[in-house]
């Protein structure tokens, strides 16, 4: 298990709960933090510690996986929650179906966001390509084979997907006994910096390779509203806040990791 960790002392203790456990091997990867995550981590002593002083996330990816060493290797983002039990229940689900790639369902904390916010996640969780794809989730497991198909984790900020270009649909499984409970924005300013960070970290990977799953504009209209037409209200905040974060992006293109800090600062009230 490889946890890449930046400054995530205020939910980590709360992923690594359900992790840790007789014969499981957790690595955390500390990379460039500025709060005591590293030291959080060595203080529970059931986990490994390689701390990076670099704040990348590549980095701590490929640094966990040198200090791994069993399989199924499974990537978690310090800021998610595995249901009970998901842990053994992707690897069982890997040994079973015999796929390279499993995933746990997505669910979505929704509690108290704007209507802006959760409009937008009830088109967004009923697109195709999130309940299908890779990433969105923050915990992928890969096989021995699956994990042999790559090397380094490359210099991209999409490293989820990343992963889904490399798997097809014959070798990847949701696992539905098995959830990633994952935290949404807690503000539409606060999504709106989520969206830009994903579509420029998507950008780039799609520019550097061809095999990359490629955005499909109209999904949210043809496989979500026009099967429900009641989410068309919903459909038109979606379409409203992509539209915004694309022409932020290129009004002003981000220097630096545009992070949702909400999420984790709603863990330490």
């Amino acid at each position: 298990m490889v946890v890449p960790a930046h400054n995530e002392a205020a939910v980590l203790d709360r992923c690594l709960d359900r992790l840790s456990g007789p014969g499981v091997q957790v690595v955390v990867v500390p990379n460039g933090c500025t709060d005591d995550t590293a030291q959080l981590a060595r203080r529970r002593g059931d986990v490994e510690v390689v701390e990076l002083s670099e704040g990348s996330k590549t980095a701590a990816l490929n640094a966990g996986d040198r200090a791994a060493t069993g399989f199924p290797r499974i990537y978690v983002d310090g800021d998610v929650v595995l249901t009970p039990g998901a842990v053994h229940r992707l690897a069982e689900a890997l040994r079973r179906t015999g796929a390279l790639v499993a995933v746990p369902r997505r669910e979505l904390d929704l509690t108290g966001r704007p209507l802006a916010v959760r409009a937008y996640f009830a088109i967004h969780d009923r697109l195709p390509a999130i309940r299908t794809g890779l990433f969105g989730r923050g915990v992928i497991a890969l096989s021995a084979t699956g994990r042999a198909r790559f090397g380094e984790f490359p210099a991209v900020t999409a490293d989820d997907l990343f992963l889904d270009s490399l798997y097809g649909a014959d070798e990847r499984v949701v696992v539905d006994e098995a959830a990633s409970v994952v935290a949404t924005p807690r503000r539409t300013a606060d999504l709106l910096r989520r969206l830009r960070r994903v579509r420029a970290g998507n950008a780039a990977l799609r520019a550097a390779s061809g095999g990359t799953r490629r955005a499909d504009r109209w999904s949210w209209l043809r496989d979500v509203v026009l099967r429900d037409p009641r989410l068309a209200p919903a459909g038109v905040i979606y379409v409203g806040l992509t539209v915004l974060a694309a022409w932020q992006a290129r009004r002003a293109p981000s220097a630096g990791w545009e992070r949702d800090e909400s999420s984790r600062a709603e863990a330490r009230a």
